[in-house]
């Protein structure tokens, strides 16, 4: 069988050694919702009850969702959504909108940012919008630097594949650890604090009247706007539309197992608090993660039952198990029914 190779030989050796590669953006087809899958009323930042790893910062006051409207034929089931339900019809100078993921440093070592042979950031992603117009996409890394390019939505609430090439630079390198390596925008409105430079098409310490210059859309005046997001992707080195490798799924339980580094949720259960006897008044029990975390995480208690134990909650955290504990009379029975641990970057 012929193999035909679009691009340059090395972005197709790339895109061949990346097939058995772990996909760099973390649950891009929007099918892991642990948070749950429809949240109204959000007017501030922050990851809501829609797909794991994305986080909006809105205006107005929109219902975010994982919805299942997808490309037709690309194999996706779920995209992120963003409805408008109360306007924001004149921006202020500061406000700004930006639909974003966080990627830990020790996950970008093959881009070889700060160094001679650094590669370029080439993001592949599926966007239905009310809005044509010109939009921006922005990474900033840990060193707080930037660079920026402008992609274009064509037809209104037609879904399009934007692929968006971002030009690395040979110095200031990505730490490798942990922590925050690269935040990851798509611009969906910003005022003139964000559009009054010129836009930071190569690496330059973060200035913001260079984030958004160019961007002439408000994906927010007006409560018929809706946006859709799915099938996002980030490959090692320049692509275009031709040459950028298809996406690569993962089967379910590889990418919860992924979402859970950054987030856990149990509910529905009941962990009773009389497992481990301490003392007669002093009772814990042990609970270990799914997944081993990125960070010791904080445990949010969102569900429990005292039963007359004067307190309860949680502590000896690690980033693989945690202790629950109370104390109490000895006849008391206490449990917890549902709880959150978050590690997010």
């Amino acid at each position: 069988m012929a193999l035909t190779l679009h691009g340059t030989v090395s972005d197709n050796t790339v895109a061949l050694d990346r097939k058995t590669a772990t996909p760099l953006i973390i649950n891009g087809e929007m099918r892991i919702s642990q948070r749950g899958t429809s949240n109204s009323g959000v007017t501030s930042e922050g990851y809501h009850n829609a797909p794991d790893r994305w986080k909006l910062v809105p205006l107005g006051t929109v219902t975010v969702s994982q919805s299942t409207d997808t490309p037709t034929g690309q194999g996706f089931q779920n995209s992120y959504k963003i409805d408008v339900t109360t306007a924001d019809t004149s921006l202020a100078s500061g406000d700004n909108s930006r639909f974003m993921t966080f990627l830990e440093g020790q996950n970008l070592q093959m881009f070889n940012k700060g160094n001679s042979n650094a590669k370029n950031f080439t993001i592949a992603f599926w966007i239905k919008s009310s809005k044509t117009g010109t939009y921006v996409m922005e990474l900033v890394d840990d060193n707080s630097r930037h660079c920026c390019k402008t992609y274009t939505v064509s037809s209104a609430n037609t879904w399009e594949k934007k692929v968006v090439s971002i030009p690395n630079e040979t110095s200031n390198a990505i730490d490798a650890d942990n922590t925050l390596g690269l935040q990851v925008y798509w611009w969906l409105a910003g005022g003139s604090d964000f559009t009054s430079g010129t836009l930071a098409t190569a690496w330059a310490s973060q200035v913001s009247a260079n984030r958004a210059v160019g961007l002439n859309v408000n994906c927010y005046d007006n409560t018929s706007n809706e946006v859709y997001i799915t099938g996002i992707q980030m490959e090692v080195g320049d692509f275009d539309a031709n040459s950028i490798p298809a996406f690569q799924f993962e089967d379910r339980g590889t990418s919860l197992a992924r979402c859970q580094r950054y987030f856990q949720s149990v509910s529905g259960a009941y962990y009773s608090l009389m497992l481990v006897r301490n003392t007669d008044y002093i009772r814990a029990s042990n609970y270990p993660f799914k997944t081993t975390m990125r960070a010791t995480p904080t445990v949010t208690i969102t569900s429990s039952n005292a039963d007359s134990a004067s307190s309860l909650g949680s502590g000896n955290v690690t980033t693989d198990n945690l202790r629950f504990s109370c104390t109490g009379n000895e006849t008391a029975g206490p449990r917890i029914n549902a709880f959150t641990m978050e590690a997010e970057l």
